[in-house]
């Protein structure tokens, strides 16, 4: 029996040290020529268990490679080369570092294959591992959420189901073409309103009241409140259909909403009740300065411009640049001030009253804006002013640049991102049997939940082979996909 059989250059009791063995690994075709010195270094991964397993038979033998040429003493495995040649430097130096160009997701299942423990990775090679896992579930959720956007779940009820429609009719633009209507038509009033606010403010266009008061033209208030009342009933709607109300109420964006629509109704009731209650020129200052507030009406344009977000993610980012900026800025200006401060005393006509003063001419000059109100007029002051502009011009400068690449970098990722979440749900609906991508919903209900660390895909994505799909080492030994091989 090939269960019985031992090997002929090792006795029954393993009487050949450990130590002293050597033998050849032959990974996708490359050799390694290993010796058990160093492989005992850690008893626990895959490569000591061959060595340990030598007195044993071929079932133990084949439980822990591909094949076996007991002639050569070469064990074959069908992993990649690539990977291993990084995974066997713990043997010698303690620590992996995973080369430029292997995907880290399949890193790290050679790296469960051969039993290593991922705290032997390098941190530097942990970060990227970390940013590929998080961009496979970004990916994930972008499935389930389309997933669930197409899906019909026919034990919800009537309200549930024209909830749901409300909120992808008002929330997800690429779901319909009604959706799409409405995502333009939003748009469009926003910038009606941003129009009028501008238009209201032109002295050409304005009538005057009874009172001698110059105010807007009726068809500008009229417009305005057209418009207040779609940004109204677009809330509404909105938050009514929100499947989480209270993170909907909490959300930055929404809260912009509000803004850019309480000030009507406040100015509303201030204008009809507010002058029972405080003098008429009060409440007309506080109308005014309510009215200033609609300049929050063009954040909203956020929600329908990708642009805009990622230049807020960007700058989310980017504190740490941001920070430095500031700071090169501050010192700059304390510095350059005192100094201009300091030089012109001795001119009769000086601009620079005290150093407080002089942050403001510093301020101006160290960004390149130069009003002139406040300038130096002794030679001194003049070379600390030119001085002052190179230094701000250099500190504007240096942060600049990692500014741009998270910029570029989300950028780009968002659209990979979402070319990758298409092509899974393409893959589906190509090997679900039925044309329908809905149908493999309940097949991606374990994509979010089950095991945060490795994000759990479905069968069907298995079957698919996509390039985006993370393989979990499974129990079928010869399952390899597309990703795997990836350099």
């Amino acid at each position: 029996m090939a269960g019985e059989s031992r090997f002929p250059d090792v006795d029954s009791n393993g009487s050949e040290k450990n130590e002293d063995i050597e033998i050849i690994v032959n990974v996708g075709g490359v050799k390694q020529v290993l010796y058990g010195e160093n492989l005992n270094r850690y008893p626990a991964t895959r490569l000591t268990q061959l060595i340990n397993c030598l007195s044993g038979g071929y079932d133990t033998i084949f439980s822990l490679c591909d094949d076996y040429d007991p002639g050569k003493r070469e064990f074959y495995f069908d992993r990649d080369p690539d990977a291993f040649k990084c995974i066997i430097d713990i043997y010698y130096f303690g620590e992996i570092h995973m080369k430029k160009g292997i995907c880290p997701i399949c890193f790290k299942n050679e790296m469960e294959f051969w039993k290593v423990d991922l705290k032997f990775l390098d941190d530097c090679c942990k970060t990227h591992l970390s940013e590929k896992k998080e961009e496979l579930e970004e990916i994930a959720r972008r499935v389930q959420l389309i997933l669930d956007d197409l899906g019909v779940d026919a034990s919800e009820n009537r309200w549930k189901r024209c909830q749901k429609y409300i909120w992808k009719l008002m929330e997800k633009p690429e779901s319909s073409y009604s959706a799409r209507v409405i995502a333009v038509l939003s748009f469009l009033f926003i910038l009606i309103s941003s129009v009028v606010m501008c238009l209201g403010t032109i002295p050409e266009l304005q009538i005057v009241d009874s009172e001698g008061n110059h105010v807007e033209h009726p068809t500008l208030d009229n417009i305005e409140t057209a418009c207040i009342g779609w940004f109204t009933l677009e809330y509404v709607l909105r938050l009514i259909s929100s499947p989480n109300k209270l993170y909907f109420v909490i959300s930055f964006m929404n809260i912009i909403d509000v803004f850019a629509i309480l000030p009507f109704y406040v100015s509303l009731i201030l204008t009809h009740l507010g002058a029972g209650m405080m003098e008429l020129t009060n409440v007309q200052q506080a109308v005014q300065a309510l009215r200033i507030m609609r300049i929050a009406r063009i954040f909203k344009l956020a929600r329908h411009s990708t642009g805009l977000q990622t230049l807020t993610y960007a700058l989310k980012r980017s504190f740490k640049e941001l920070g430095l900026l500031l700071m090169y800025l501050a010192v700059g200006i304390f510095v350059f001030s005192a100094l201009g401060y300091t030089m012109e005393q001795s001119h009769p006509e000086t601009l620079f009253k005290s150093i407080p003063q002089s942050f403001w001419w510093a301020i101006i000059t160290m960004t390149t804006v130069g009003y002139g109100d406040i300038y130096p007029k002794t030679t001194l002051g003049k070379l600390n002013a030119a001085t002052s502009f190179l230094c701000g011009v250099i500190a504007i400068a240096l942060p600049i640049h990692p500014i741009i690449n998270n910029f570029v970098r989300y950028y780009n990722k968002q659209r990979v991102l979402e070319t990758a979440a298409k092509h899974e749900l393409e893959l589906m609906e190509l090997y679900s049997g039925e044309g329908k991508v809905g149908g493999s919903k309940n097949e991606l209900e374990d994509l979010m939940g089950e095991g945060k660390e490795h994000p759990s895909w479905s069968r069907q994505l298995k079957v698919s082979h996509s390039d985006t799909f993370i393989h979990l080492l499974s129990d079928e030994k010869h399952y390899r996909t597309r990703l795997q091989s990836c350099k």
